[in-house]
């Protein structure tokens, strides 16, 4: 090594710190975020003093875009190109400017995210707006620093004649911060400015009545006055903004709904197609149509409705899923003194009052300089006219210019400055008139500095020169307000019958967890039998609803879980199809099992609710208006106690009795009202007590004495009951006998265990499944009416070593249905 090298040892974490802190100091400081002042930021700004400086003016021809983006990259901005010609872009599309500062010329991008053409192909100059950000430059109003590589100089913030970081508004992210300001109207700031300026200590309450709020160049329709007082208070808040529409009634019964206002920032061309794949995707029921139907007239999108379709359902429900109507969050953060602050409307108007004093200070003193300066050259030309004759000898007894000079200042008493001007003074000027426009331009200049003076002076003589130079510039550049402000925030219903045309179906279960939704077109072509749905070999229909597609499936697990499940979500299959697993639609855990299925068409029904049985004897009642949930996965439903678990639930009015069958033979009757309602999580008051080793088979609902209780063993046995023989007791005994078990070696058993049990009314088919996959059904006329504690007859010729998994009901249709076929 031929240079010696000196390592310093330095820690990783320090290194990093220092660089990055410097790197996010810059790009704080002079990439993305404005400046308070002129709310421009250092790409915007270079990029309009370079067009000002080289003559690129509104009063001169375009020029292309190249040689500005040229200009700026070679003067005062060492990035690339890309970033310099995206800030002239986004400064001359007046859908993102409220007052665009760039004149484009070509193609300059679309309201559909066209990009612009390439900077070879455009042209540019200087609006007459931006003219107002650039006036008095000249005149030592702003401080300039060198630029990058000191051959030039650049201005640190423009002078800025009007409010530009509100009028313009400004989008930005940096490391640790972003800014998000809105437009507004330049109208209502400036009057704001004036406002504040008069009465200093003014409330914001008192500036709002200026400033309504955002004016987006888009318009569109503002919602939420709380957000824009938090954000003109705090700098941060949230508005609504939504498209403005208007729905049409057409030839033959139709609507449509025509689109002419759009939110700010949202592209038009994702807006259309998103609509688009709604109606593709028939999300929606009853749109025909979404044309793009905008030109040289102005925005208009239009979304022709099938005939006898909800127009304002269908509105609702793209004001709720498209970005016709979006959320505005404010993050008003702007360079105050070279560091970032969050500011309110206050705020921001104080420092740009601020900044316009600096800037009229600045240039009153610029011009009293030079008027000063002129003066006293004028002073000196009158005195030498006056004694001209004396001045001439003078000058031709001199020796040189310099001489002249000399004996000037020394004769008559002249001054270097207006020595020199007399030397320099033209014949023609000795004449009468020029004479007498010397004096008077003197006279003038005498009364200007005597004004400019004045302003110095006087503080209010100060503000009423930014006044009136606010004013000019309102009168000359307002316009009307685009958006317009609604105070309260209008909440967006969407009715199910907008998204869904209503179709009554069937829903299917199995025992091993297959779910499908069946047409009724599709049930009758296949035979219109209930019992015949298709399944998995050795699997069986546990659940079929008969329900329609704006219901809700309510399913509940053994674990005390349930999930809602709309019934058009439900995967539609043909009724002789197995239908796709449950664990497929809903987030079933693997080792938990669906107890109960429960359709329901709304959750606010007063009297209606859910009733939940454990295997340990458990009851407890909730209301149903306590399961209404937005989340489509997994919910407690009720606090189940360990080795415990839910063995059914049912919807009910509060009207009836319960009654509980155990597995030993026992049974429970006692009145529902005994169960107080509790909370959607509780676990519970005790139903039945239970001997050690018992547990609940199966929970009951009765009233009145009408009816028999059948009771079925694990053998197959099975035998009635009166319903009046099974008094009504209070909830938490032991209950009464409901079955004998024979016992003995020479008898033939029939069980040790009850299976389930049903409450008949009238003649039942049951279907009884087996362990060992069997099946069997009987009528439940063919069980004996006997007493309580009676031994039954055989049902069903169950095998040796097999038993009764599970008791079915054969579904049967309703009376209407039946006589419809």
């Amino acid at each position: 090594m031929s240079i010696l090298e000196n390592f310093l040892p330095a820690y990783l974490e320090e290194v990093v710190g220092d660089r990055f802190g410097r790197y996010s100091k810059y790009i704080i400081q002079d990439r993305a975020i404005p400046d308070v002042r002129d709310g421009l930021k250092p790409v915007q700004r270079r990029i309009l003093y370079a067009m000002y400086d080289s003559g690129n003016t509104p009063d001169k021809p375009y020029r292309k875009s190249a040689k500005t983006v040229g200009d700026v990259m070679g003067n005062y901005h060492p990035h690339g190109d890309s970033s310099i010609y995206e800030g002239m872009v986004r400064m001359a599309q007046p859908w993102k400017m409220g007052h665009v500062l760039i004149d484009g010329h070509g193609n300059w991008g679309s309201q559909d995210d066209d990009p612009a053409a390439a900077m070879r192909y455009t042209e540019a100059r200087l609006s007459p707006i931006a003219m107002e950000l650039l006036r008095d430059i000249e005149k030592r109003t702003v401080p300039f620093k060198d630029n990058f590589d000191n051959t030039a100089m650049e201005p640190v913030v423009l002078p800025s004649r009007y409010p530009n970081l509100l009028v313009n508004g400004v989008s930005g992210i940096s490391a640790g911060f972003a800014t998000e300001i809105p437009p507004h109207n330049l109208r209502e700031v400036i009057d704001a400015c004036i406002a504040v300026m008069e009465k200093p200590s003014m409330s914001l309450e008192e500036i709002r009545t200026y400033v309504k709020g955002p004016d987006f160049p888009t318009s569109g329709i503002i919602m939420g006055e709380e957000g824009i007082n938090d954000a003109y208070e705090t700098g941060r808040g949230r508005i609504y903004v939504r498209a403005k529409t208007e729905i049409e009634a057409l030839r033959g019964g139709k609507q449509q709904i025509v689109i002419t206002e759009i939110p700010y920032q949202v592209v038009k061309s994702r807006l259309v197609t998103a609509m688009e794949n709604i109606r593709l995707e028939k999300k929606v029921d009853g749109i025909a149509e979404v044309r793009d139907e905008s030109g040289r007239e102005g925005m208009r999108i239009v979304v022709e409705l099938r005939k006898d379709a909800d127009a304002e359902g269908i509105l609702a429900y793209l004001l709720k899923r498209t970005d016709l109507q979006v959320t505005y969050n404010f993050n008003m953060v702007a360079i105050v003194n070279k560091a970032p602050r969050q500011l309110g409307l206050k705020a921001i108007l104080e420092a740009y009052i601020a900044h316009q004093r600096e800037v009229v200070t600045f240039r009153t003193q610029y011009e009293l300089e030079k008027a000063e300066d002129r003066a006293h050259v004028l002073e000196g030309l009158v005195k030498a006219l006056n004694i001209l004759d004396e001045v001439i000898a003078a000058i031709k007894a001199s020796k040189n210019r310099q001489d002249a000079q000399n004996n000037l200042q020394w004769m008559f008493g002249f001054t270097e400055r207006q020595a020199d001007s007399i030397l320099t003074l033209q014949l023609y000027r000795l004449t009468n008139l020029e004479i007498t426009s010397l004096q008077k331009e003197l006279n003038e200049l005498q009364k200007k500095i005597a004004t400019l003076r004045g302003i110095l002076e006087s503080d209010k003589k100060l503000i009423a020169v930014i006044k009136k130079e606010l004013l000019e510039i309102r009168d000359k550049y307002g316009v009307e307000r685009r958006s317009a402000i609604q105070g309260e925030v209008e909440e967006i219903k969407v009715n199910l019958e907008v998204m869904v045309a209503q179709e009554d179906v069937l829903v299917t279960l199995s025992h091993e967890g297959y779910i499908k939704r069946t047409s009724m077109l599709s049930f009758t072509r296949s035979g219109g039998e209930l019992d015949g749905s298709g399944v998995k070999d050795g699997d069986y229909m546990k659940h079929v609803l008969e329900v329609d597609t704006l219901q809700n499936v309510l399913i509940f697990t053994q674990r005390g879980q349930y999930f809602v499940l709309p019934v058009h979500q439900i995967p539609e299959f043909k009724w002789k199809d197995n239908g796709t697993a449950i664990v497929n639609v809903i987030g079933l855990a693997k080792e938990d099992r669906i107890v109960s299925v429960i359709p329901l068409r709304s959750f606010d029904e007063p009297e209606a609710s859910f009733v939940f049985v454990t295997k340990r004897g458990q009851v407890k009642r909730t209301m149903v208006k306590d399961y209404e949930t937005k989340r489509s996965g997994a919910v407690a439903a009720a606090k189940v106690a360990d080795g415990d678990e839910i063995i059914h639930v049912t919807l009910s009015r509060n009207d009836a009795e319960i009654m509980l069958l155990t597995k030993d033979g026992m049974a429970i009757r006692f009145a529902e009202n005994e169960v107080n309602p509790m909370g959607r999580v509780a676990s519970g008051v005790r139903g039945i007590g239970l001997k050690d080793g018992d547990e609940v088979v199966s929970a009951l609902w009765v009233e009145g004495e009408e009816g028999e209780i059948l009771v079925v063993s694990e053998l197959g046995y099975g035998k009635r009951s009166l319903l009046l023989d099974y008094p009504i007791q209070s909830r938490g005994g032991r209950g009464v006998q409901t079955f004998e078990f024979k016992e003995g070696k020479r008898v033939k058993p029939n069980g040790s265990c009850i299976a389930g049990g049903f409450h008949c009314k009238e003649a039942l088919e049951i279907v009884l499944m087996t362990k060992q996959g069997e099946s069997y059904s009987f009528n439940s006329e063919a069980a004996p009416l006997a007493d309580r504690k009676s031994i039954g007859k055989a049902l069903a010729a169950i095998g040796k070593g097999d038993e009764i998994a599970d008791l079915l009901l054969v579904p049967q249709r309703s009376d209407d249905e039946e006589n419809a076929k």
